[in-house]
């Protein structure tokens, strides 16, 4: 008896599917050529490409494909859509940043696309196992990229560290999927919120849960899971650390979101008390750790935790207002978090990445447009007005208050302004500070400068006109339920 195969829905899984095509291609491409601009204008065309059709998905009937594993909803369109756009981003840092350093273009270039591929997948899982297996899509790519430089020990350093800490946490995720099949007999998300919800004997389940916020919290950079976040976003490439930085972080929330919303949404009043206890922590240790950094990088690499316990806020509430605020965050983090770390690598040169903050001293009279450009970065992540950092935590504690975590909001808020005690440290040495007669000159970067001017203009427009995008958001977060 021949074996029966699923029927494939095959626009569901067309993002994924033309960017693995891409990845190969650019693969391929860096067998002929090692012009980072050739390869890099060809994953630009391919990225904005694999947007227009995932956009044109957008309207069209909610797909079930593999036995109902992978949807294609408003939600996967929406990560789908956030993932490409980041990508393109980071690709066209990396056109300027490739050129001064001796990391292979081809093969960098088709790793990115493979991580891509990871999220996409994950993002549209609807099954604990489709999570799993596009999380290790993305991972794998992701930890060759972090030691792409393979001339700087650091890099090395950072990739292996990534790697070793990386496979505890899949430990973690397969035994926390074993438990939770084990006490609901599926994987399916829908299944198992509906077995939970009438289950008697919750101990497995429980244990699940545990082992699953331990995975996913390591891959979200939440204390105490975030030991390597520091150490791995310093030492890797400027390019790949705002990947992970932006990309990474929202693929591991966006199945988060998934998971404890939806397939745990029954158990919600026996979790959310983990959540919470992990976002004060996410928040409280993030800010206080960026206060004592002299690196720009690890200064970001602890804000970057900040913000995740930020978003860890939304998810205590869950419910349309928490679901759709945490999209919305995860947002506006994109455009600015990337925009300071095309910053970073536009004042690093080839032989010194001056990521110490005393490497700013006067770059508002140096550069103004990266001087101005970093400003607006630094302000919208302290949560100023009207930039879009200042929208993205305004949602997230009216959520929290809206469902009565009132103390939660106000943790938040204060931490918010512990934040500025950091951000502002950048903005003094900037334009407050003179610039030592030895500077050396800052070096033409034309590719990372549109970067950060896409990234400047996007985080105050978003800022100024918020409704359309939280509402974006929240339609696409019901789609998903």
């Amino acid at each position: 008896m021949s074996p029966a195969f699923p029927e494939i829905a095959w626009p569901a899984v067309l993002p994924a599917l033309l960017v693995s095509g891409l990845g190969m291609a650019l693969l391929a491409g860096g067998l002929f050529t090692d012009d980072e601009e050739t390869l890099g204008w060809g994953a630009l065309a391919g990225l904005g490409a694999s947007a227009i059709v995932t956009l044109l998905l957008v309207g069209g009937e909610k797909v079930r494909t593999f036995n109902g594993t992978y949807a294609l909803d408003g939600y996967a369109i929406y990560f789908a859509v956030l993932f490409l756009g980041v990508g393109a981003l980071v690709v066209l840092m990396s056109m300027s940043y490739l050129a001064e350093t001796d990391i292979v273009p081809g093969e960098y270039y088709a790793l990115v696309m493979f991580a891509l591929v990871g999220m996409i997948v994950m993002a549209a899982a609807t099954d604990l196992i489709v999570i799993f297996l596009g999380l290790e899509v993305m991972s794998m790519s992701v930890y060759i990229l972090a030691g792409a430089w393979r001339s700087q020990v650091r890099s090395n350093e950072a990739a292996l560290k990534y790697f070793l800490l990386g496979a505890f946490a899949t430990g973690f995720l397969l035994y926390g999927i074993a438990l939770i099949y084990g006490a609901t007999g599926s994987f399916r998300l829908e299944t198992i919120a509906e077995r939970a919800a009438a289950a008697e004997d919750r101990t497995l389940l429980f244990a699940g849960v545990g082992m699953l916020l331990v995975a996913f919290g390591f891959k979200i950079a939440a204390v105490p899971f975030h030991m390597w976040t520091p150490d791995v976003y310093e030492g890797a490439p400027t390019t790949v650390t705002a990947l992970m930085a932006v990309a990474v972080k929202a693929a591991a929330f966006a199945a988060l979101l998934r998971v404890l919303l939806w397939g745990l949404g029954p158990l919600h009043a026996d979790w959310w008390v983990l959540v919470w206890c992990l976002a004060v922590a996410t928040m409280t240790v993030g800010n206080f750790l960026a206060l004592a950094q002299g690196s720009v990088k690890r200064m970001l690499a602890y804000s970057s935790i900040a913000h995740a316990g930020y978003v860890l806020v939304a998810l205590v509430p869950g419910g349309d207002a928490g679901g759709g605020a945490a999209l919305f965050y995860l947002l506006v983090y994109a455009f600015m978090t990337l925009g300071a770390f095309a910053v970073v690598a536009a004042v690093g040169t080839a032989g010194r990445p001056n990521e110490s903050i005393d490497d700013y001293a006067g770059l508002g009279q140096r550069a103004p447009v990266l001087g101005v450009a970093m400003s607006v970065f630094m302000l919208s992540l302290t949560g100023i007005p009207p930039l879009a950092g200042f929208a993205g935590k305004l949602y997230v504690f009216t959520a929290a208050i809206s469902e009565g975590y009132l103390v939660l909001a106000v943790i938040g808020v204060l931490n918010s302004a512990v934040s500025a005690g950091y951000y502002v440290r950048v903005l003094v040495a900037m334009y407050m500070t003179p610039a030592p007669a030895d500077a050396p000159p800052l070096g033409r970067h034309p590719y990372l400068v549109a970067a950060i001017v896409i990234t400047a203009v996007l985080t105050v427009v978003v800022g100024v006109f918020p409704a359309l995008w939280l509402q974006l958001a929240r339609l696409s977060y019901l789609s998903s339920m």
